[in-house]
């Protein structure tokens, strides 16, 4: 129980309503709860019986870290976290009734499921005399709807928006607000603070720490390295960015003014498709499980997507990549590329497949860059070249020459030490694979070449 200050009577607290917007610093939702309110907040958060059910373990783990590091934060502050349990609207309402609150703020954001939790909570506050604040400047670096064309209500293409994007000034930053808590009940916080395998620790703490370190040591070298598989160089922000423990803004800019640079202009690059991906499913809701851009029919393998999902293609690329993500939550970009194209361009398999299966692994499953990341590589979103194929041996041989990264995840060619067998196994025999426990390749291979079980025309493999 709180050892704070109840609030007056006389003047109600505002509830600032946490989803994944978990941090202090520059937070637009917390900052205008406490400016209209005097200071007096409820930080709420409320683990949702609608999405918990559909996560993963280490997800789960990476969520209680937040939670935790949140409520130390608050603390700093003067603040605590206010935790419950249930359905979002009810145990909102339920706070506000218990509290006398007037007003709730509420990061807004672009799916599906968020657009509807939004006008449910918004009908039932409003029955309760209530007014729900959405702020829209929250998740990313620039609001979903900042930028437009001139003829629609989005960028379907991402050069011209990442043009204006670069130009685009950004907000300042919201400085942590003193605030004081009602002395209302709250949920124990989650006690599972194991440490991920990944070594990806949840919080606003860990992301910050993270964050400034790699933008003062690493940042400089990230056009030259961020592809490299077997140096592991990528900032790994992402989970941090999905559950909200790090602004997107308040990273942009400081890249910006502390790290000029051709490093950074490719990092912020980055930071641009996280923004593009949102303002095309605020537009789109649809997209998160409908094609942007109509094909013919994918094909059905259980036996093939099994294989896939386990690490077990007889593709090491592949196969290193999809055991990554099992045990870390997490997968280098240039894999997630390899291994999407590999399961929707050469095996044919449904897209959506292969989401649903990131979706409830990676630790940084944000709907918008999952689901659009996806629909790119199969060729039925954004991509202005949607028959592109990538060739998931051209693409080892490039991005892991010598096969550290294959032998770092796949155990049973670690002791492979020719580069021109690490990638292509299946040249030593099908007796020394069988020795070593490797499966031969589930597709076709001819000398440097992969065959592709889709019907669907396509541009040479590269």
């Amino acid at each position: 129980m709180s050892t704070s200050r109840p609030a007056r009577r006389d003047s109600p607290p505002a509830i600032a309503l946490f989803t994944r917007d978990l941090r202090v610093h520059d937070n637009p939702v917390l900052a205008a709860a406490a400016a209209a309110a005097d200071g007096r907040v409820v930080p709420l958060f409320v683990l949702d019986d609608g999405i918990l059910p559909t996560i993963s373990a280490p997800r789960r783990r990476f969520l209680t870290e937040c939670l935790a590091d949140l409520d130390d934060g608050l603390r700093r502050f003067g603040g605590r976290l206010v935790l419950r349990a249930g359905d979002v609207v009810a145990e909102v309402c339920r706070v506000a009734g218990e509290t006398d609150a007037t007003q709730v703020h509420l990061a807004a954001d672009v799916t599906g499921y968020a657009h509807a939790r939004q006008r449910g909570l918004a009908a039932a506050l409003q029955a309760q005399g209530v007014a729900l604040h959405l702020h829209d400047q929250v998740h990313t670096v620039l609001p979903p709807g900042e930028l437009r064309p001139a003829d629609r209500d989005h960028f379907s293409v991402f050069t011209p928006y990442w043009r204006r994007w670069a130009e685009a000034p950004l907000r300042a930053p919201a400085a942590p607000p003193r605030i004081t808590v009602p002395d209302l009940a709250s949920r124990p916080l989650p006690e599972d603070r194991s440490k991920a395998d990944g070594g990806l620790r949840g919080g606003e703490s860990a992301g910050r720490k993270r964050a400034w370190q790699w933008l003062r040591h690493t940042v400089d070298r990230y056009e030259d390295i961020h592809d490299d598989l077997a140096a592991d160089a990528t900032s790994k922000l992402s989970p941090y960015l999905h559950f909200g423990c790090l602004s997107a803004t308040e990273l942009a800019a400081r890249a910006s003014r502390d790290h000029p640079g051709p490093g950074t202009q490719a990092f912020l690059r980055q930071l641009c498709w996280r923004d593009f991906h949102h303002q095309v499913l605020d537009a789109r809701p649809d997209a998160a499980h409908t094609d942007l851009r109509p094909r013919g029919e994918w094909r059905e393998d259980a036996d093939a997507l099994a294989a896939w999902t386990a690490g077990q293609t007889g593709i090491p690329i592949v196969d290193a990549g999809m055991r990554q993500l099992a045990a870390e939550g997490w997968m280098h970009n240039r894999t997630r590329l390899i291994t999407a194209g590999f399961l929707t361009k050469t095996l044919g398999l449904d897209w959506r497949a292969g989401a649903a299966h990131f979706a409830h692994h990676l630790l940084d499953a944000d709907v918008a860059n999952n689901t659009l990341n996806w629909q790119w590589t199969a060729g039925t979103g954004m991509d202005t070249r949607p028959n592109r194929v990538l060739n998931p041996l051209r693409q080892a041989a490039r991005y892991d020459p010598a096969g550290d990264y294959v032998r770092r995840h796949v155990a049973e060619l670690a002791d492979v030490t020719d580069p021109a067998h690490i990638h292509q196994p299946w040249r030593l025999g099908a007796a020394a694979l069988e020795k070593c426990g490797y499966p031969m390749p589930v597709v076709e291979v001819e000398g440097g070449r992969v065959r592709r079980q889709t019907a669907a025309s396509a541009e040479p493999l590269f």
